[in-house]
């Protein structure tokens, strides 16, 4: 059994998803203790609670204390049986995170899977949709999966309401993969979506991107979003390089002008443009889980987060690996993954 301190680095999610993730691929169970103790809000949000069940339930697992607000889970897995599964959160907490737990093991299970994911599917506290499916999905595919996402209707926060399949057909096993170069950018497109909100404030925010990034017009796309149950708005820039396509988003919010979403989206474009880096520091942290089970690989990137150093520290407690990451300049780092 292996035992988890849920207050260890960042002392949040990341570390739930994690050890679920990796307890599946590995048939490893674990104990964690102090769930998300580094929130305002400890213990298991709802959808912390349905990563957890949706993870007991592809995996025939035992598990204790698995309701909202319990500061600690026993998951013992047994089998992973793949197929068609229907999780909803019934929150905006994020699809995609709960997609976390349970996607790597699908990734090389023995048959195919479909999964369809209810909740918040553009959270400002996760990666959006549009990062899923445009920057994480096409790396896993070169790994040797194939996995497609399809959008049936977004859910913005607070509201929640969205709704995305993801499709997968595994492989035997996940190719080693290594990104420590972006290539020439090919193109770059921003996008600026709202949902029950003035379609003004998408054209604000592209005329600051605009500015900012120097796009020409046709790179830049409004859309006013007819199938949402709440308000929202997101805006999104989407760099394509030669050997790797990066996603930056940024979130309206109550007391927060366009410009100044555009602006903050627009500077860590530039960091990352700036870099002489391949992955950005949000791609980075998706990247370790399947490059560890791959039994390696090397990218580079901008300074890691705590986020980012706390899942590498997580990911070893399940696999015989070693994760190195070694600064090369001012501001970038080679992550170096392999089997002990």
């Amino acid at each position: 059994m292996i035992k988890i301190d849920g207050s260890f680095g960042e002392g949040g999610g990341q570390i739930l998803r994690t050890s679920l993730a990796l307890s599946l691929v590995t048939g490893k169970a674990f104990c964690i203790k102090n769930i998300r103790a580094g929130r305002k809000k400890p213990g298991l949000m709802r959808q912390h609670l349905t990563a957890v069940d949706a993870s007991a339930i592809i995996g025939q697992a035992e598990i204790k204390g698995n309701y909202v607000g319990s500061p600690e889970i026993t998951f013992i897995p047994k089998r992973v049986v793949p197929g068609h599964y229907h999780f909803a959160i019934g929150t905006a907490g994020s699809c995609t995170l709960v997609l976390q737990s349970v996607l790597p093991a699908l990734l090389i299970a023995d048959k195919y899977s479909e999964l369809t994911l209810e909740g918040g599917t553009h959270n400002p506290y996760a990666p959006p949709f549009d990062f899923l499916s445009d920057a994480f999905i096409p790396i896993i595919n070169q790994m040797g999966p194939e996995v497609k996402a399809i959008l049936e209707c977004p859910g913005f926060y607070p509201a929640g309401g969205g709704k995305f399949k993801v499709l997968i057909k595994p492989a035997n096993s996940l190719r080693r993969l290594e990104i420590i170069e972006r290539g020439e950018i090919i193109k770059k497109v921003a996008y600026a979506k709202v949902s029950k909100l003035p379609v003004n404030i998408a054209h604000r925010e592209l005329k600051i991107i605009q500015e900012k990034l120097s796009l020409d017009n046709s790179c830049l796309k409004s859309e006013e979003i007819k199938n949402s149950i709440g308000p929202g708005n997101i805006l999104t820039v989407q760099l394509n390089c030669e050997y790797i396509t990066e996603v930056f988003s940024g979130f309206g919010e109550k007391g927060v002008s366009a410009e100044e979403v555009a602006i903050k989206t627009a500077k860590m474009v530039f960091e990352y443009l700036t870099s002489n880096v391949s992955v950005g520091k949000y791609l980075a942290d998706q990247l370790l889980i399947p490059m560890a089970i791959s039994g390696g690989g090397k990218f580079s990137t901008l300074t890691p987060t705590l986020h980012t150093l706390t899942n590498a520290e997580i990911i070893k407690k399940f696999l015989n690996i070693d994760i190195n990451i070694a600064q090369y300049g001012e501001k970038e780092f080679l992550v170096h993954i392999d089997n002990k």
